[in-house]
């Protein structure tokens, strides 16, 4: 979308001109675009969507245009669109720290949204209350992310790690949740094999592994046909990559320099920068401080002895590019920049400059090993690396993100072993400690151990595991997959049977839940027994009997479930079980009885709880209505 346009007033002429412009009002007014306008888009293109995704909060506003959308044309109230919205949204977060939401002051949504809240019948408190942690509070800013969880049905992070970060960094929206079963999951994302596939690569695959390889690339007995290319061809293959990606860089420098003014037997040198044979290392991502471009430098003495060294050359191609508000950012790329001019480093420390498509390409197909060494757990995913390992590159990295996944301790190396210090100067000192172990005491030495063919044996082995264990996963093939059988599918079911029967069945679960929620005190556990007490023998059960009490609630919109699990050193369940309770007989004034039994699978000192939720046909999830009365 595009707002250039000369009917435009100049004001909004500007909105797509730059995405970082630093300006609060003009990053709101970018989002009502991309959300709002969005929707509006489809709809003049006559493809009203069923399912919408939300990547990050930034396009949340989408699902305030649906629900209005909705209200217009089907004549639905609030709650009524507000239903078949959230149930028909799937929302992805990618930032692992509350810094890197998008929130807005409640006087930026007033000016903005007051006429928006007119047309849709809600008051500005209940509309700012979607995007608050407290929903009461009338000063607490408005956070994209929050709107986006509030309206959705399915959430996930873009890796297990990033799942688990992602959960503690929104329990406050689940407070009566243990966190572990907080309803955000994870998907991790991949990378789009054939997009990052050399061409010396795709004709391996397609000789050793058969045709189908790219038809189903998610096929795991496929990949394991890797172990049947030849070790001569596919370092032969190898080689020829990295060699095309230094005469790249060699050029790429030379225009560098020659724009610069420099002089020309700096420009001359250009042509001697870098060793075809040596060990390559490529780093080349966004220049956020958390991804620590420059650890690696932090030694320099270490440093010079690697890279210099006559028998065991080391070489690092960087590129990147810092936010243009990212001061700090750009900071460190004046320090690799200023590094790789010095003497003693100019022939084997190249930036390249204006990083972009074509960079990464040559980069990710021609280097032998990709670093990634960001402070953990900051890195949401990264899937630089996922591209790597499809031409036959190796992984150095710390274990965050997809890495953590991924490393299996022979298709790559780790750095660390995946602490967490609050004393960020500390972990980055120990961390350099450890990157600069592994270069001197695993990849150099695996890399320029040669058998009497001049093979590296050891190192093509491990390319062959990173490329059997890492190619089949972490694709957008499975991707995809995931989302659609997780996510897409059931949110399209969800919306079909509440758009069914002129919408009947919407009507009822809506004017059920409200019922629920006016009457859900009245809910109450009681009676718990164990029917079985004292110790038990591993194979035994503990049965467990219990009354709830629901008032004028049905007994049949309640359920009961049994929480069980080893307990920590405060007494508190970790990482528990769930069973379902089942009803046996209703007492007498809305009392309902319940059993269940807990099985003693492991040894050890164990708790367990109950708690009721509501319980309908038409739930996306349990946990839709936020709703649960503990014991």
């Amino acid at each position: 979308m595009d707002t250039n346009l000369d009917k435009n007033a100049s004001q909004d002429r500007e909105i797509t001109d730059r995405l970082y412009s630093g300006d609060l009002e003009m990053r709101i007014r970018q989002e009502i675009l991309l959300g709002i306008g969005g929707i509006r888009a489809l709809k003049l293109l006559n493809q009203p969507p069923s399912v919408c995704h939300m990547n990050e909060g930034h396009s949340a506003f989408m699902a305030l245009e649906r629900i209005r959308i909705l209200m217009a044309e089907s004549g639905l109230t609030f709650p009524e669109a507000e239903e078949i919205v959230r149930s028909s949204t799937v929302f992805t977060t990618h930032t692992p720290v509350p810094a890197g939401i998008d929130i807005f002051p409640p006087d930026l949504m007033q000016r903005y949204f007051s006429q928006y809240c007119r047309q849709m019948g809600i008051s500005m408190q209940s509309f700012l209350s979607l995007g608050r942690n407290q929903s009461a509070s009338t000063d607490e800013p408005f956070s994209m992310a929050i709107l986006a969880l509030n309206l959705s049905s399915f959430a996930n992070g873009v890796s297990e790690l990033h799942g688990t970060v992602s959960r503690k960094m929104w329990r406050n929206l689940w407070q009566s949740l243990p966190e572990e079963e907080i309803p955000i999951t994870h998907i991790t994302n991949g990378v789009n094999t054939r997009f990052w596939l050399s061409d010396e690569f795709d004709r391996l695959y397609d000789r050793y592994l058969g045709p189908r390889w790219l038809e189903d690339p998610v096929n795991q007995q496929i990949w394991e046909r890797i172990d049947a290319i030849p070790d001569a061809e596919l370092w032969r293959s190898h080689e020829r990559l990295r060699e095309r990606l230094i005469s790249f860089v060699r050029d790429r420098l030379r225009l560098q320099l020659e724009q610069r003014g420099a002089h020309h037997s700096r420009i001359l040198e250009a042509e001697e920068v870098l060793y075809p044979e040596a060990l390559t290392i490529g780093f080349a991502r966004r220049f956020a401080t958390y991804k620590r471009a420059t650890l690696f430098m932090r030694d320099k003495k270490r440093l010079s002895s690697l890279l210099n060294s006559a028998e065991r050359p080391v070489q690092f191609v960087i590129a990147g590019k810092a936010h243009p508000n990212d001061q700090p950012g750009k900071e460190l790329i004046r320090e690799i920049i200023h590094l790789s001019n010095t003497d003693e480093f100019r022939r084997s420390i190249v930036f390249v400059e204006d990083y972009d498509i074509e960079v990464g390409a040559y980069m990710v197909q021609g280097v032998d090993v990709w670093l990634n060494n960001p402070r953990r757990p900051l890195e949401a995913s990264g899937t630089s690396g996922m591209k790597v390992p499809i031409n036959g590159g190796i992984n150095l990295s710390i274990l965050d993100g997809w890495w953590c996944e991924a490393y299996d301790g022979r298709n790559g190396w780790k750095i660390g072993n995946g602490e967490v210090c609050d004393d960020h100067a500390y972990q980055d000192e120990v961390e350099q400690r450890a990157l600069y172990e592994s270069l001197e005491k695993e990849v150099i030495p695996l890399f320029y151990q040669r058998n009497s063919d001049g093979l590296p044996r050891g190192w093509i082995s491990m390319m062959k595991a990173s490329m059997r264990g890492v190619c089949p996963v972490f694709n957008t093939n499975r991707m995809v997959e995931e989302y659609t059988e997780r996510f897409y599918l059931p949110c399209l079911l969800q919306w079909n049977y509440l758009n069914s029967n002129d919408m009947i069945e919407l009507k009822q679960l809506v004017n059920w839940k409200n019922k629920i929620r006016e009457k859900w005190e009245q809910i109450f556990i009681s009676d718990v027994q164990v029917i079985n007490p004292g110790d038990r023998e591993v194979g035994e059960d503990i049965s467990i009997k219990a009354n709830i009490k629901t008032g004028s609630v049905d007994s049949d919109d309640v359920s009961l479930e049994l929480v069980y699990g080893p307990l920590n050193a405060r007494g508190e369940i970790e990482n528990g079980d769930v069973i379902q309770m089942e009803p046996v007989k209703n007492g007498a004034s809305g009392i309902q009885t319940y059993k269940g039994q807990i099985p003693c699978l492991k040894s050890g000192r164990f708790g367990y709880s109950l708690r009721a939720l509501p319980f309908r046909r038409g739930l996306n999830q349990k946990f839709d209505m936020r709703l649960i009365k503990w014991w």
